[in-house]
Protein backbone atom coordinates (compact mmCIF):
# COMPACT_ATOMS: atom_id res chain seq x y z
CA UNK A 1 0.00 0.00 0.00
CA UNK A 2 2.83 2.41 0.90
CA UNK A 3 4.56 1.63 -2.41
CA UNK A 4 1.30 2.34 -4.30
CA UNK A 5 0.88 5.70 -2.54
CA UNK A 6 4.45 6.65 -3.44
CA UNK A 7 3.80 5.75 -7.09
CA UNK A 8 0.57 7.76 -7.08
CA UNK A 9 2.35 10.82 -5.64
CA UNK A 10 5.08 10.51 -8.28
CA UNK A 11 2.50 10.19 -11.06
CA UNK A 12 0.58 13.16 -9.63
CA UNK A 13 3.78 15.18 -10.02
CA UNK A 14 4.10 13.89 -13.59
CA UNK A 15 0.49 14.93 -14.32
CA UNK A 16 1.16 18.36 -12.80
CA UNK A 17 4.20 18.81 -15.03
CA UNK A 18 2.31 17.57 -18.08
CA UNK A 19 -0.69 19.82 -17.44
CA UNK A 20 1.64 22.79 -16.97
CA UNK A 21 3.44 22.12 -20.26
CA UNK A 22 0.25 21.48 -22.23
CA UNK A 23 -1.50 24.53 -20.75
CA UNK A 24 1.47 26.90 -21.08
CA UNK A 25 3.10 25.93 -24.35
CA UNK A 26 0.29 24.40 -26.40
CA UNK A 27 -2.42 27.00 -25.85
CA UNK A 28 -3.99 29.43 -28.26
CA UNK A 29 -4.36 32.64 -26.27
CA UNK A 30 -7.25 34.95 -27.18
CA UNK A 31 -6.80 38.55 -25.94
CA UNK A 32 -9.97 40.12 -24.48
CA UNK A 33 -11.00 43.68 -23.54
CA UNK A 34 -9.52 45.14 -20.37
CA UNK A 35 -6.17 43.35 -20.69
CA UNK A 36 -7.77 39.95 -20.09
CA UNK A 37 -7.36 36.77 -22.10
CA UNK A 38 -8.88 33.35 -22.50
CA UNK A 39 -7.35 30.38 -24.25
CA UNK A 40 -7.97 27.16 -26.10
CA UNK A 41 -5.85 24.43 -24.47
CA UNK A 42 -5.75 20.77 -23.46
CA UNK A 43 -4.71 21.28 -19.83
CA UNK A 44 -8.11 20.00 -18.69
CA UNK A 45 -7.55 16.79 -20.66
CA UNK A 46 -4.52 16.05 -18.48
CA UNK A 47 -6.59 16.72 -15.36
CA UNK A 48 -9.29 14.29 -16.54
CA UNK A 49 -6.71 11.72 -17.60
CA UNK A 50 -5.09 11.93 -14.17
CA UNK A 51 -8.46 11.35 -12.49
CA UNK A 52 -9.17 8.34 -14.72
CA UNK A 53 -5.74 6.84 -14.01
CA UNK A 54 -5.14 7.80 -10.37
CA UNK A 55 -8.54 8.66 -8.90
CA UNK A 56 -10.20 12.02 -8.31
CA UNK A 57 -7.99 13.41 -5.56
CA UNK A 58 -4.61 12.62 -7.14
CA UNK A 59 -5.77 13.43 -10.67
CA UNK A 60 -7.43 16.65 -9.56
CA UNK A 61 -4.34 17.72 -7.64
CA UNK A 62 -2.09 17.01 -10.61
CA UNK A 63 -4.18 19.13 -12.98
CA UNK A 64 -4.80 21.85 -10.41
CA UNK A 65 -1.14 22.21 -9.44
CA UNK A 66 0.12 22.22 -13.03
CA UNK A 67 -2.36 24.76 -14.36
CA UNK A 68 -2.07 26.95 -11.26
CA UNK A 69 1.69 27.12 -11.76
CA UNK A 70 0.97 28.04 -15.40
CA UNK A 71 -1.24 30.89 -14.17
CA UNK A 72 1.32 32.08 -11.62
CA UNK A 73 4.02 32.32 -14.29
CA UNK A 74 1.85 34.24 -16.79
CA UNK A 75 1.32 37.97 -16.08
CA UNK A 76 -2.14 37.88 -17.72
CA UNK A 77 -3.41 34.90 -15.70
CA UNK A 78 -1.59 35.35 -12.37
CA UNK A 79 -4.63 36.89 -10.63
CA UNK A 80 -6.74 33.85 -11.57
CA UNK A 81 -4.47 31.24 -9.92
CA UNK A 82 -6.75 30.61 -6.87
CA UNK A 83 -9.80 30.18 -9.11
CA UNK A 84 -7.85 27.83 -11.39
CA UNK A 85 -6.71 25.64 -8.52
CA UNK A 86 -10.24 25.25 -7.14
CA UNK A 87 -11.93 24.57 -10.48
CA UNK A 88 -9.33 22.12 -11.83
CA UNK A 89 -9.30 20.20 -8.56
CA UNK A 90 -13.09 19.93 -8.82
CA UNK A 91 -12.82 18.61 -12.40
CA UNK A 92 -10.63 15.80 -11.07
CA UNK A 93 -12.88 15.07 -8.09
CA UNK A 94 -16.04 14.86 -10.22
CA UNK A 95 -14.38 12.80 -12.94
CA UNK A 96 -12.92 10.44 -10.35
CA UNK A 97 -16.22 10.10 -8.50
CA UNK A 98 -18.10 9.13 -11.65
CA UNK A 99 -15.35 6.90 -13.07
CA UNK A 100 -14.37 5.02 -9.93
CA UNK A 101 -17.24 5.19 -7.42
CA UNK A 102 -20.10 4.82 -9.91
CA UNK A 103 -18.56 3.26 -13.04
CA UNK A 104 -15.80 1.32 -11.24
CA UNK A 105 -13.70 1.47 -14.41
CA UNK A 106 -10.54 -0.02 -12.90
CA UNK A 107 -12.47 -3.15 -11.89
CA UNK A 108 -14.36 -3.43 -15.18
CA UNK A 109 -13.15 -5.97 -17.75
CA UNK A 110 -15.55 -5.09 -20.57
CA UNK A 111 -13.70 -2.54 -22.73
CA UNK A 112 -16.95 -1.11 -24.09
CA UNK A 113 -18.21 -0.37 -20.56
CA UNK A 114 -14.84 1.14 -19.65
CA UNK A 115 -15.03 3.45 -22.68
CA UNK A 116 -18.61 4.47 -21.85
CA UNK A 117 -17.87 5.19 -18.17
CA UNK A 118 -14.62 7.00 -18.98
CA UNK A 119 -16.54 9.20 -21.43
CA UNK A 120 -19.39 9.84 -18.99
CA UNK A 121 -16.87 10.70 -16.24
CA UNK A 122 -14.94 13.08 -18.52
CA UNK A 123 -18.17 14.76 -19.62
CA UNK A 124 -19.29 15.10 -15.99
CA UNK A 125 -16.07 16.76 -14.83
CA UNK A 126 -15.79 19.02 -17.84
CA UNK A 127 -19.49 19.96 -17.85
CA UNK A 128 -18.94 21.23 -14.31
CA UNK A 129 -16.10 23.35 -15.69
CA UNK A 130 -18.17 24.65 -18.63
CA UNK A 131 -20.77 25.93 -16.17
CA UNK A 132 -18.68 27.08 -13.24
CA UNK A 133 -15.47 28.36 -14.87
CA UNK A 134 -17.21 31.25 -16.70
CA UNK A 135 -19.65 31.81 -13.83
CA UNK A 136 -17.05 31.94 -11.08
CA UNK A 137 -14.74 33.83 -13.43
CA UNK A 138 -17.42 36.47 -13.97
CA UNK A 139 -17.98 37.05 -10.24
CA UNK A 140 -14.26 36.80 -9.54
CA UNK A 141 -13.53 39.54 -12.09
CA UNK A 142 -16.43 41.70 -11.03
CA UNK A 143 -16.34 41.42 -7.22
CA UNK A 144 -12.75 40.56 -6.36
CA UNK A 145 -10.80 42.23 -9.15
CA UNK A 146 -13.32 45.01 -9.79
CA UNK A 147 -13.03 44.67 -13.57
CA UNK A 148 -15.89 46.41 -15.37
CA UNK A 149 -15.27 44.33 -18.53
CA UNK A 150 -16.50 41.14 -16.83
CA UNK A 151 -19.71 41.11 -18.90
CA UNK A 152 -17.80 41.57 -22.15
CA UNK A 153 -15.51 38.62 -21.51
CA UNK A 154 -18.21 36.23 -20.26
CA UNK A 155 -19.36 35.09 -23.73
CA UNK A 156 -15.77 34.53 -24.87
CA UNK A 157 -15.02 32.52 -21.74
CA UNK A 158 -18.11 30.33 -22.25
CA UNK A 159 -17.10 29.66 -25.87
CA UNK A 160 -13.46 28.86 -25.04
CA UNK A 161 -14.40 26.67 -22.08
CA UNK A 162 -16.91 24.75 -24.23
CA UNK A 163 -14.33 24.13 -26.96
CA UNK A 164 -11.81 23.03 -24.32
CA UNK A 165 -14.38 20.65 -22.80
CA UNK A 166 -15.18 18.90 -26.09
CA UNK A 167 -11.55 18.51 -27.16
CA UNK A 168 -10.43 17.50 -23.65
CA UNK A 169 -13.14 14.83 -23.41
CA UNK A 170 -12.10 13.27 -26.71
CA UNK A 171 -8.36 13.43 -26.04
CA UNK A 172 -8.48 12.23 -22.41
CA UNK A 173 -10.69 9.21 -23.16
CA UNK A 174 -8.66 8.15 -26.21
CA UNK A 175 -5.38 8.45 -24.30
CA UNK A 176 -6.82 6.62 -21.26
CA UNK A 177 -8.07 3.72 -23.40
CA UNK A 178 -4.67 3.52 -25.12
CA UNK A 179 -2.68 3.67 -21.86
CA UNK A 180 -4.85 1.23 -19.88
CA UNK A 181 -3.56 -2.05 -21.40
CA UNK A 182 0.04 -0.79 -21.46
CA UNK A 183 -0.10 0.20 -17.79
CA UNK A 184 -1.64 -3.16 -16.86
CA UNK A 185 1.13 -4.97 -18.72
CA UNK A 186 3.79 -2.85 -16.99
CA UNK A 187 2.25 -3.37 -13.54
CA UNK A 188 1.52 0.36 -13.16
CA UNK A 189 -2.27 0.17 -13.34
CA UNK A 190 -4.02 1.18 -10.10
CA UNK A 191 -7.18 -0.58 -8.98
CA UNK A 192 -9.41 2.04 -7.37
CA UNK A 193 -12.52 1.18 -5.38
CA UNK A 194 -13.95 -2.06 -4.10
CA UNK A 195 -14.91 -5.08 -6.11
CA UNK A 196 -18.57 -5.64 -6.97
CA UNK A 197 -20.34 -8.27 -4.86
Amino acid sequence: MKNETTKKIALTGLMAALSYVVFTFLQIKIPLPGGDATSIHLGNAVCVLGALLLGGVYGGLGGAIGMTIGDLLDPVYIVYAPKTFLLKFCIGLITGLIAHKIGKITLETDNKKVAIWATVAAIGGLLFNVIFDPLIGYFYKLLILGKPAAELTLAWNVAATSINAVTSTIVSVIVYLALRPALKKAGLFFTIGKKKN
